[in-house]
């Protein structure tokens, strides 16, 4: 059995959670509130894990449910957040990475778990509550998406590149 400090999980996990909060909210105050939250509730429940599995699958778990929260409160759909409308000149600002702006918090949230964050479908199961079958779903769901997005960018691309004969 683990039972580690706030500060503990801060120090391990602190940057994993940030990660995830950030890549599915896009703004730097939201990841912060998601980021505190999470961290709060550490301290509130003061769980006790039998391994370091159990300990980050809990993290991550309590990091979705605090997104699920943050996309369900009404006054965020009227609500722009100041990094949003400031341009921060960032390696992700990509093609790919507004395409996964695009996607339904749920098919970005499994994309980052899988992709960025190395997760396989059952390991994500696990930490949603879900079937490994609907995480699967969901991946191939969100990876045609991705694709029909990125068409058209990769055709104005192509389509720039190359010229015209007249």
């Amino acid at each position: 059995m683990t039972a580690k400090t706030p500060e503990q999980l801060v120090s391990v996990y602190g940057d994993m959670v940030y990660r995830l909060a950030y890549a599915q909210t896009r703004s730097r105050h939201d990841a912060d509130d998601i980021f505190q939250e999470v961290f709060l509730q550490t301290v509130r429940k003061r769980p006790v894990f039998d391994s370091e599995e159990h300990e980050k699958a809990w993290l991550l778990r309590v990091t979705l449910n605090c997104l699920k929260s943050h996309w369900r409160m009404a006054w965020r759909r009227h609500d722009t957040p100041l990094d949003d409308r400031i341009p921060f000149p960032e390696p992700e600002d990509s093609a790919l990475d507004e395409a996964l702006r695009r996607l339904t918090p749920k098919y970005r949230a499994a994309v980052h778990l899988f992709y960025y964050e190395g997760y396989t479908a059952e390991e994500i199961a696990r930490m949603s509550g879900e079937k490994p079958s609907a995480i699967r779903t969901r991946l191939t769901r969100a990876r045609t998406q991705l694709r029909e997005l990125m068409k058209g960018e990769l055709d104005d691309g192509f389509s720039q590149a190359v010229p015209q004969h007249e």
